[in-house]
């Protein structure tokens, strides 16, 4: 069982399994040299994964992570995989349109979260996926985004000079926070 607790003289403490548990963890994903951000080690056949999977997690092992921050993409047999035979967690990331989403069968860069149809999505990919991961062995937590506080001053995936007036759109932060909070109340029901 995993939960947070929160006491006036000890601060926050992950609980996981009655005990209090530090976080020794990375962002993990695999990629072999010669392939790029389109590889999939998920799409390979399962000898592939494992393969790649015990020489990565073994040495992770070795170092003392114990939790890995992974894109939504593996299946949830491998998030049990890595748990059942390393003792590793997972935080499982959905980038909550942080990198543009596609909207009409069309790919739009800078993700609006006050446009309905966006939250639509947007919340019905975080359902499915509290859905087809809920009870999975060795999901510690989810991570909702990735960085989009940055997002609500650039305009996509590249870094950009600062604007001028970085506060002068306080909707646009509002939009993005309510519809953090609207997923967090999804997963947890």
């Amino acid at each position: 069982m995993k939960k947070l607790v929160i006491s006036q003289e000890e601060g926050k403490k992950l609980i996981v399994n009655d005990e209090a548990f530090f976080i020794k963890g990375m962002n993990w994903d695999y990629s072999p040299i010669g392939t790029n951000y389109t590889y999939s080690l998920w799409q390979q056949p399962e000898e592939t994964i494992i393969a790649a999977l015990d020489y990565e997690m073994s040495m992770l092992k070795k170092l003392g992570v114990n939790t890995l921050r992974i894109y939504a993409s593996i299946p949830p047999k491998w998030i049990e995989y890595i748990y059942r035979k390393y003792s590793i967690y997972t935080v499982l990331n959905h980038t909550f349109g942080r990198y543009g989403l596609t909207l009409n069968n069309q790919w739009v860069a800078h993700t609006d979260y006050g446009d309905s149809l966006s939250q639509t999505i947007i919340l019905h990919e975080v359902e499915e996926l509290a859905r087809t991961y809920k009870n999975t062995p060795g999901l510690l937590m989810y991570l909702l985004g990735n960085e989009n506080n940055y997002g609500l001053y650039w305009e996509g995936a590249e870094t950009e000079d600062m604007p001028e007036n970085i506060m002068g759109n306080k909707q646009v932060a509002k939009n993005l926070y309510s519809l953090f909070n609207k997923a967090s109340l999804l997963i947890k029901s």
